[in-house]
């Protein structure tokens, strides 16, 4: 995303700082969460192998990955370290991966929902007439800049679960699809996974899931937004 910025020009100097911070924010504290939510939902499936390896903290450390962190800066969507499951564990292996990839997407749509409420919140507080815009700066007010924020998390999550809901290998889509593959393709796929990893780094990089992700963040968006405004509608 903030090479779109970049490449059109129009944006002002604060709004990409608005973007980087919110961009950091999402890597500092959501990613940490998602990487933290598979490994809390495989331990209660009976694998503690992501709490002995020290990976059920929100410490952004144990977590991050920096090409994928420059790459949600960058383009808006990306990665941390992956977290270590054993399936031999789960009662039963293709169900306990699929609830555990579940997780990691699912935490960045409860982070655009709950930025979405907040937004909606001060967004009341702005009707009622309990804030106000605030001082301009570029012609735009304070206020429409902490919009701009929350819109950028929303986006960025978005963004975040759309990509990792891709069924293709290394991604949590994959996991999922596999608890309805026969053993055998899973085993096709398990054989490949580091070729298809590549593959995916390099169409992530040439921007080949541009088109498919931006579509399915467009719906997604939406969908947040009517949901998010549902508690408030009835108050304005």
């Amino acid at each position: 995303m903030l090479i779109s910025f970049l490449r059109s020009g129009n944006a002002n100097l604060l709004t990409v700082v608005v973007y980087i911070i919110s961009a950091l924010l999402t890597i500092f504290l959501v990613l940490p969460l998602h990487e933290a939510a598979h490994g809390f939902v495989a331990y209660k499936l009976g694998d503690d192998t992501a709490k002995r390896s020290g990976r059920l903290t929100l410490n952004p450390i144990a977590h991050i990955d920096y090409i994928g962190a420059a790459l949600i800066l960058i383009i808006g969507f990306g990665w941390a370290k992956p977290v270590s499951v054993d399936a031999r564990r789960f009662k039963n292996p293709k169900v306990g991966m699929a609830l555990t990839a579940l997780a990691g997407p699912l935490s960045n749509v409860f982070a655009a929902v709950a930025a979405g409420l907040l937004s909606n919140t001060f967004l009341l507080l702005f009707y009622k007439g309990i804030i106000n815009a605030g001082p301009d700066i570029f012609g735009v007010s304070l206020l429409s800049y902490l919009f701009l924020f929350f819109e950028f998390i929303i986006s960025i999550n978005i963004g975040l679960a759309v990509f990792n809901f891709l069924p293709v290998p290394p991604l949590d889509g994959s996991k999922i699809l596999m608890a309805f593959l026969p053993n055998s393709a899973i085993m096709w796929i398990s054989e490949r996974e580091g070729m298809i990893s590549m593959v995916l780094f390099i169409v992530v990089m040439m921007g080949g899931f541009n088109g498919i992700i931006s579509i399915a963040d467009r719906y997604m968006y939406n969908f947040i937004s009517w949901l998010t405004w549902l508690p408030f509608s009835a108050i304005v």
